[in-house]
C-alpha cells in the first residue's frame, strides 16, 4: 500500500492542474484496483493500517484521520452536509463500521465491527453494538 498512499500525498500536494490530474487519474485507477474510495480532500496523518487492504473502504473527502489509526474492511467515513468525522491517533476501527456525520472519535477509541456511529466518543472507549454502547475504559481495560 504504500504506492498507494504515496500517490494520495503527492495529488493532494501537486500545486498545477495538469500534474494534480494525471496523479489523480493514477490515484483513482489503484484505488478501483483495491476496491475502496479515499476522497481527495482528506486529511490522513502518517500512513493508516489497514490489514485488508483498502478493500470496501470509503473515507470522505471532508475526513480526517489521526496517526496511527487501523482500518478493517468495509469501513465507511462519510459526511453529511460537507461535515464529515474526525477520527483521533490510535484508533481501531472493525470491519463494516460506519462514522457518519460531523463528529469527533477521541484518540485511541476502538469501534467493533458493524457499529453505527453517529456521535461523539471520547478518548480511550469502546464502541460496540446497533445502537452504538460506549463501554467505559481506559487503561488496563481489553
Amino acid at each position: 500500500m504504500t504506492g498507494f498512499w504515496c500517490l494520495y500525498r503527492l495529488r493532494n500536494r501537486a500545486k498545477r492542474k495538469m500534474i494534480r490530474d494525471i496523479l489523480t487519474f493514477f490515484f483513482n485507477r489503484s484505488a478501483r484496483r483495491h476496491g475502496g474510495y479515499v476522497g481527495p480532500g482528506a486529511v490522513i496523518l502518517g500512513e493508516p493500517l489497514l490489514p485488508h487492504g483498502l478493500h470496501g473502504v470509503y473515507i470522505s473527502r471532508f475526513a480526517t484521520i489521526g496517526a496511527g489509526c487501523r482500518i478493517y474492511q468495509n469501513v465507511t467515513i462519510g459526511e453529511v452536509k460537507r461535515r464529515a468525522p474526525v477520527v483521533g491517533n490510535g484508533c481501531l476501527i472493525g470491519a463494516g463500521a460506519v462514522l457518519v456525520g460531523d463528529i469527533r472519535i477521541g484518540d485511541g477509541v476502538k469501534i467493533g465491527a458493524g457499529a453505527v456511529v453517529c456521535q461523539d466518543i471520547p478518548a480511550g472507549c469502546t464502541v460496540v453494538a446497533q445502537p452504538p454502547r460506549i463501554l467505559e475504559g481506559g487503561a488496563g481495560y481489553a
